[in-house]
């Protein structure tokens, strides 16, 4: 099943959201740090039955934040009423983990005319006590760091917290029952976090900081199932609920695959509403549907001024990183947040080509300029960035973005090659957006080969 993936502004404020499948409308909320990534497999499955729409929360994903100081679960929640409202597809039933749980109960229970159902998981209930816990030290600050030391931390701290609850204790009491060294889904959360930066804190500490919004046993509200799974940390909190409202139920599965299961069952129940119809989108932004002989995916744009042509930026870099005017920029395949190749990306600049040709006659633009790419042995200057179990391949990236504004190429670190720079170009502000983009370019090197051969 197809995930397609949109912008829409909303007040003057971007936000990025997934959308797969057919039927009514299902919203899906993500927990933190993550973004709607993590509702890829969910929307595979259960787009058979509804339109899955998943949106980044303000400031997580490709969604721009709120610009709030002292964030609130009530200004999150009230931005994502602002995004059904904008999508036209309320009344609506909703699915929402940890995070996303707390978002959707705020907003249920303030705007309960808003929603079908209410699906639940790992809805918490804090005590002082463990606040305290999930504190300063649960969501330290973890601004760039001059020789990427962030990246250290942050990448031990996603890996850990699979081992631990939280994921600072480590201690044998502390052990979590799903410990794992997967360094593909540790990716997966790192590159929520490093979209985030160190504003992933802002969104976290709402989450922890909110109180219980579970509506009065009185009030009126939409059915709910509140459930969670063995082994779950936060699953526990369901025995602080008190009464519920009438329609409301609480369950506990053995596992995540039973938990996910309970809910789309429960879902199902209270599936009702027309068929979700085409959704605005943002005019200036957004991700093409492209197919040629070898790729087949979103190509992702942005458009400046009165765009004239194409832009195409150098393998390893991605849209946004060029001073560009009056064009519209793309994402080359396995770069920035364009879709990979359907199989090994090609050496050869036909296929690129392919792909250039069909965004030029979706937009009607015939002209397309490149930026040059780097000078040096194609086989050294990009070498695998796949994930490692440790993570260095983070710190290796974070080495060469930083050792290219010093040398050309980047691997020949002597003075017969060093090159003027400017100093500012090396705060690690800069170097995150530079250091991003090499991460994500899966198919730089290729791409690198095809220019070569063009």
């Amino acid at each position: 099943m197809k995930i397609t993936r949109h912008y829409l502004s909303i007040n003057g404020r971007r936000v990025h959201y997934r959308r797969a499948g057919k039927g009514p409308p299902l919203l899906m909320v993500h927990q933190s740090p993550r973004s709607s990534s993590e509702y890829e497999p969910l929307m595979q499955e259960w787009g058979a039955r509804f339109t899955c729409i998943a949106p980044d929360l303000p400031g997580f994903g490709h969604s721009e934040p709120l610009g709030i100081a002292n964030l609130t679960i009530e200004d999150i929640a009230d931005s994502l009423m602002a995004f059904v409202d904008a999508l036209g597809i309320g009344p609506v039933p909703a699915y929402g983990f940890h995070t996303g749980a707390i978002v959707l109960m705020s907003a249920v229970r303030r705007f309960p005319e808003k929603f079908t159902a209410l699906s639940a998981v790992g809805y918490p209930i804090f005590n002082e006590q463990e606040r305290e816990i999930l504190g300063d030290a649960y969501i330290p600050p973890n601004p760039a760091k001059p020789f990427g030391e962030h990246l250290v931390w942050m990448w031990n701290r996603i890996l850990e917290q699979s081992w631990y609850f939280p994921w600072y204790r480590q201690d044998p009491k502390t052990r979590m029952p799903f410990a794992h060294d997967n360094p593909e889904l540790v990716a997966l959360i790192v590159d929520d976090m490093l979209n985030c930066n160190d504003a992933y804190r802002f969104g976290y500490r709402a989450a922890i900081e909110a109180q219980n919004d579970i509506p009065a046993a009185d009030a009126e509200a939409p059915p709910a199932l509140l459930n969670g799974y063995v082994g779950d940390p936060l699953t526990v909190h369901m025995e602080r609920t008190g009464l519920l409202p009438k329609g409301w139920h609480k369950s506990t599965q053995a596992n995540p695959l039973e938990q996910r299961a309970a809910s789309f069952d429960f879902l199902l129940t209270q599936r009702a509403g027309d068929e979700a119809g085409p959704l605005p989108e943002d005019g200036h932004q957004g991700f093409l549907p492209v197919k040629t002989p070898l790729f087949e995916g979103l190509i992702h744009w942005r458009a400046s001024g009165d765009p004239k042509r194409l832009h195409i930026h150098a393998p390893g870099k991605e849209l946004g990183m060029a001073d560009v005017s009056d064009a519209i920029e793309i994402d080359m395949p396995g770069h920035g947040l364009a879709d990979k190749w359907k199989g090994a990306a090609p050496a050869h600049w036909q296929a690129w080509q392919d792909v250039i040709d069909a965004v030029a006659a979706h937009f009607g633009i015939a002209k397309t300029s490149f930026d040059p790419p780097a000078k040096g042995d194609i086989d050294r200057l990009y070498p695998d960035l796949s994930p490692s179990r440790f993570g260095h391949h983070l710190t290796e990236a974070w080495g060469i973005v930083r050792a290219a504004h010093i040398f050309e190429p980047w691997y020949e670190a002597n003075a017969a090659y060093a090159v003027d720079f400017d100093p500012s170009d090396l705060e690690p502000e800069r170097l995150v957006i530079e250091h991003r983009a090499l991460i994500r370019a899966v198919s730089a090197k290729q791409l690198a080969m095809a220019l070569s051969n063009k």
